[in-house]
């Protein structure tokens, strides 16, 4: 057990020794993976978002909502890759679209329900204002909804950044080019690549949270105090 500890000890500090000797390369390397995640991302909110929020805006077809999501999650994404190999070759597209499938199911479902669950009774007052259903949608539905939007948002582009790497398989390029070459990195270089996803994943569910409370209503923002018999819940 005492060499087993010690030689685990050991190739964790030879993972951060790889991590230190190689900063330009994984930077590198972390930039390129981040711009095929974003890509991902990107494409999968152009085409998903706004048939959730039309759904949840018009309250039809929930189940094709729901049903979008558990498929765009039950679906492995190497088998995605496998499939698209036929149609779009090896990679950056055919990667990109894998992943944008992986994407589209939280994007999908959150969109849905950010919209559907504002409160009948804010939108009813809306309408008797005289807002068009179109005005309601952009006025009052959409700020409601950017939370929980937000959050489909940080789940999809954390679980995209985060199996991103397994594109290298299929041409695609990122942190995964190492992970996956141990011959040419060894143990330490795939231990320490693996580090990097994580933090790069971290990092991105750090940064859309703060954009995320940037572009929320004030009054759709509440935090959590306690002290002197005050408490206030934190959504964001």
């Amino acid at each position: 057990m005492i060499l087993l500890d010690t030689a685990n000890a050991h190739t964790f500090l030879e993972a951060l020794r790889f991590i230190a000797d190689n900063p330009g390369f994984l930077l590198h390397k972390a930039l390129e993976q981040l711009e095929l995640a974003g890509a991902a991302l990107g494409l999968a909110a152009v085409v998903v978002l706004p048939v959730g929020v039309l759904l949840g805006h018009f309250h039809r077809f929930s189940t094709l909502a729901i049903g979008g999501s558990i498929i765009g999650r039950a679906l492995p994404s190497i088998v995605l890759i496998g499939v698209f190999l036929t149609v779009l070759g090896i990679g950056f597209v055919n990667n990109m679209v894998a992943l944008a499938v992986l994407a589209s199911g939280p994007l999908l479902v959150n969109s849905y329900e950010g919209v559907a669950r504002v409160d009948p009774d804010v939108v009813e007052a809306a309408v008797g204002t005289g807002m068009s259903g179109r005005q309601v949608l952009r006025r009052v539905e959409l700020p409601l909804a950017v939370p929980l939007i937000f959050t489909g948002l940080r789940i999809a582009a954390v679980t995209v950044v985060a199996t991103a790497p397994i594109a290298s398989i299929a041409g695609g390029s990122g942190l995964g080019d190492i992970i996956v070459n141990q011959a040419s990195y060894r143990l330490s270089g795939v231990i320490g690549a693996s580090f990097c996803v994580m933090a790069l994943s971290a990092g991105v569910w750090l940064a859309l949270a703060a954009l995320q409370r940037g572009v929320t209503p004030r009054g759709l923002r509440v935090g959590t105090i306690n002290g002197a018999g005050t408490e206030r819940k934190e959504l964001l």
